[in-house]
């Protein structure tokens, strides 16, 4: 009987041994899959904030130079302000479900990897 005890005894701080451990492994992967996450998210972003930085100047810029063409400074921030208008209308229109796809699947890769 006392045999029995000990078994259940050991089996019982194996089995609280096991679960420790588990718990242990389990957070550590969050930690590492977040922190691997993180570091690939921030160089993207400042990546993208020069990006929009870029893409700001080279607007004004257009927009100045039009303007100067066309008469009136204002015109020009009309022309860009329309043009983007019309780029936005057709990706609206025929590539929606296409980029729609592509950030999916990029999500769903980076969920899983």
């Amino acid at each position: 009987m006392e045999d029995n005890t000990k078994l259940i005894e050991s089996l019982l701080e194996r089995a609280t041994a096991y679960g420790k451990a588990s718990y242990e492994l389990a957070s550590l992967n969050v930690v590492d899959k977040a922190s691997d996450r993180f570091s690939s998210f921030l160089p993207q972003l400042i990546v993208v904030a020069i990006g929009g930085f870029i893409m700001l100047f080279l607007n004004l810029g257009i927009a100045f130079w039009l303007g100067e063409i066309l008469g009136e400074f204002y015109f020009g921030f009309l022309v860009v302000a329309a043009f983007y208008g019309f780029v936005a209308i057709i990706m609206h229109h025929f590539m929606y479900k296409w980029l729609k796809r592509i950030f999916y699947d990029y999500m769903i890769k980076q969920l899983l990897k």
